[in-house]
């Protein structure tokens, strides 16, 4: 009898042991670098909770358990999380110190979101350009006026911020171009940022666009088109080139006529839904033109 009293006694308490549990809400994080940008991967270790909320200090929230932020300016930012249970709510705070960074960084905001782009110091005046025209809000609210999925996406004429959906759009500059840059260790991988330009015999030096860039979406690239490539243009891509075409994909028929000047370094993911967007179709029929506007907005990433 004795024995039965202490088993129950001993549910009792293992019972209201359980009830008694806490809410608790505790994180850690790891960094991908110290200079902007940063990602965060935050690994959530509350107890007893149902649900969550994240504010990562710089204006943004999510309610994923454990999610991934990417942090695009430098400064000191406070991470909070808000774990609840029924009406109880418990937080925990870590700080974060974002540097500032020596890359020549920027960024662009589109619909679909963010895109970091690094702009190479070996085309120094497409960089220096292309720096000016954001610091002078030359690119604020103009359109991606052609898309090709599966190869680009182009902006940057400055007749697309107020145009109607039946103009003709892709000859407007700020008056002048940019000579030809072309480097080697440049290529048309997908997410590199290239300056367009007029094609044909008026143009035998290949000048760029003063202000109209496209950005490679792109496709799969063998090691044989690589060889093809090499051999028709007498050029040569370095393993890191070769490896990166084979990972990512691109247009390397592009190689050598196009000034290639930076590289996609974050948002990937959003190129590759501004290439998927509906278009008025691919010449005869259309412009490639987006049946909904696309605009663009830059700003420099201190």
């Amino acid at each position: 009898m004795l024995r039965l009293l202490s088993y129950f006694s001993f549910l009792v308490i293992l019972v209201l042991g359980t009830g008694c549990a806490r809410t608790v809400a505790n994180f850690s994080k790891t960094l991908d670098s110290k200079d902007v940008p940063v990602k965060v991967n935050l690994t959530n270790e509350s107890k007893n909770a149902e649900s969550y909320i994240w504010d990562f200090g710089d204006g943004t929230r999510s309610d994923e358990e454990s999610p991934t932020h990417t942090y695009n300016s430098s400064g000191t930012y406070v991470i909070k999380l808000m774990a609840k249970k029924g009406k109880k709510e418990v937080s925990a705070s870590q700080v974060i110190e974002v540097m500032g960074t020596s890359k020549c960084l920027v960024e662009m905001s589109t619909e679909f979101g963010k895109v970091i782009i690094e702009l190479s110091d070996e085309t120094p005046q497409h960089r220096d350009n292309f720096i000016k025209l954001v610091e002078d809000g030359y690119y604020e609210d103009l359109l991606f006026h052609r898309v090709i999925d599966g190869f680009m996406i182009q902006g940057g004429d400055p007749q697309s911020r107020k145009a109607g959906p039946d103009s003709n759009l892709g000859s407007g500059g700020p008056g002048y171009l940019v000579p030809a840059e072309f480097r080697e260790s440049l290529a048309h991988v997908k997410g590199a940022i290239a300056a367009a330009r007029t094609g044909g015999p008026g143009n035998p030096e290949k000048e760029s666009s003063g202000s109209q860039f496209y950005i490679v979406h792109g496709q799969p690239v063998s090691e044989g088109d690589i060889r093809r490539n090499e051999s028709r243009r007498d050029m040569y891509y370095s393993p890191q080139l070769k490896e990166e075409y084979l990972e990512k994909g691109g247009t390397p028929f592009l190689d050598g006529e196009y000034t290639v000047f930076g590289k996609v370094i974050s948002g990937l993911e959003v190129i590759d839904k501004l290439a998927a967007v509906e278009t008025d179709g691919d010449p005869p029929r259309g412009q490639s033109r987006p049946k909904e506007n696309l605009k663009m907005n830059f700003k420099i990433v201190d």
